[in-house]
């Protein structure tokens, strides 16, 4: 039994390990020293014991038992610990009986908290990215953009939030439950997103937070089947499957319209669809259901040419009335320009922001751009791309807004 070997179940059985030491101590800084200790005590045993039969849950059972002798030990000064050691040691089921759909639940009941409305959506994110996935705190910074400091300060003060509030490790049953999924599937789709596409910085993906993402919710959808955690897989399947054909061997963006679509990823494509179609059979089903339909009508196409943007505008409509928020009213203007012609997604965009809308997306300016340059209205365009450009904070989209604006100076826009 090699350091390596137990660095490799580490990093396979920590986070479960973590998740129901959270649910026993009901603490999370107290769960987490008790992790550390499970792991140092096996480092000493298994070279010579070796390991055993069933290594998470010795891991979860040393861990609980190096908990209740820190107890007892910080008892000298609070009397209250001792009580509580009694009750930890005298409540606890024996770790032998337990099975994985135990330890599953207990990672489920963990990503509950940590994605609780009484909780800011960027400490959700944090939270759920430290302490479900294991990402450390260096690696999540850097993904926004953040000091490391400031991202802890943020950490601890959610989980302090948890505490205080005496927000319960559960599932929720009931109403609740929807509105703790929702919250939960909003944290997923985040965190897949800036994978997908980050806000900032020189690269065009982050592929480790979008295969991340897609990991839990392939784990939800194991656990809560609903229609929506369906959606939400299948929506982010079916955008990952163009991963690579999303940037050049330079890292540059290439739009949909240039993707070689032979690249995009057919095993995906083929589960992201039978998700999409499952999740719109099944009752409950909403807006990422819905998205995951349009982006199956994109994946489905040969060619843009050949693509279906009729059935495209009229999901974008039921999504509309099910979510009427101006980015999706922006999507559908694409999509109307692309069924109906520039003039018409012109004009749906220019509503927007004639309304005051999305005045501050580089992308409804850089739609607005796209349009006019199909238009040939070249001046026009080149203003609105030097707009989307003033917004862009990301490398790549900033290094081909301004590629649009050299091709019309030049004279030789498409």
């Amino acid at each position: 039994m090699s350091k390596a070997q137990v660095e490799l179940i580490y990093r396979q059985e920590s986070r479960r390990v973590f998740a129901t030491l959270v649910r026993l101590l009901g603490d999370f800084q107290q769960a987490e020293e008790a992790l550390q200790d499970a792991f140092l005590a096996a480092l000493k045993q298994w070279p010579d014991q070796g390991v055993p039969a069933n290594p998470r849950a010795w891991l979860v059972s040393a861990g609980r038992f190096k908990a209740i002798d820190r107890l007892r030990r910080d008892a000298r000064f609070d009397l209250g610990l001792d009580e509580r050691a009694d009750q930890l040691e005298g409540n606890s089921p024996d770790p032998a009986d337990w099975d994985d759909d135990d330890i599953e639940d207990d990672r489920l009941r963990l990503v509950f908290t940590c994605c609780h409305p009484a909780l800011a959506q960027d400490a959700r994110v944090a939270l759920t990215l430290r302490e479900v996935c294991g990402l450390t705190t260096e690696e999540i910074a850097r993904a926004f953009l953040i000091s490391p400091s400031t991202l802890a300060q943020r950490i601890v003060r959610a989980k302090t939030k948890i505490r205080d509030a005496g927000i319960p490790y559960e599932v929720p049953a009931g109403p609740a439950l929807a509105e703790r999924l929702e919250a939960v599937l909003q944290v997923v789709y985040l965190l897949f997103n800036e994978g997908y596409s980050p806000a900032a910085g020189d690269s065009a993906v982050r592929g480790d937070l979008s295969a991340e993402a897609i990991r839990l919710g392939e784990w939800l959808v194991t656990l809560l089947p609903e229609a929506e955690t369906r959606g939400l897989l299948a929506l982010m399947l079916l955008q990952e499957s163009r991963r690579e054909a999303r940037s050049d061997a330079q890292g540059e963006l290439i739009l949909l319209s240039d993707q070689d679509r032979r690249r995009w990823n057919r095993q995906f494509i083929e589960r992201g669809c039978a998700l999409a179609a499952e999740a719109l059979q099944t009752p409950g089903f909403g807006v990422y259901s819905l998205q995951a339909a349009i982006a199956a009508v994109h994946a489905e196409a040969a060619s843009e040419a050949d693509t279906d943007w009729r059935q495209i505008v009229g999901l974008y409509d039921v999504l509309l009335r099910l979510s009427p928020t101006p980015v999706v009213a922006l999507n559908r203007a694409v999509a109307l320009g692309m069924a109906q012609g520039p003039a018409a997604g012109l004009a749906a965009v220019d509503a927007l922001l004639d309304a005051g809308q999305l005045l501050d997306y580089h992308l409804a300016h850089a739609a607005r751009a796209d349009f006019l340059r199909r238009l040939q209205r070249v001046d026009d365009a080149i203003s609105a791309y030097i707009q989307a450009l003033n917004l862009a904070r990301q490398g790549p989209e900033q290094r081909f807004l301004q590629r649009r604006i050299d091709q019309l100076r030049a004279g030789c826009g498409k």
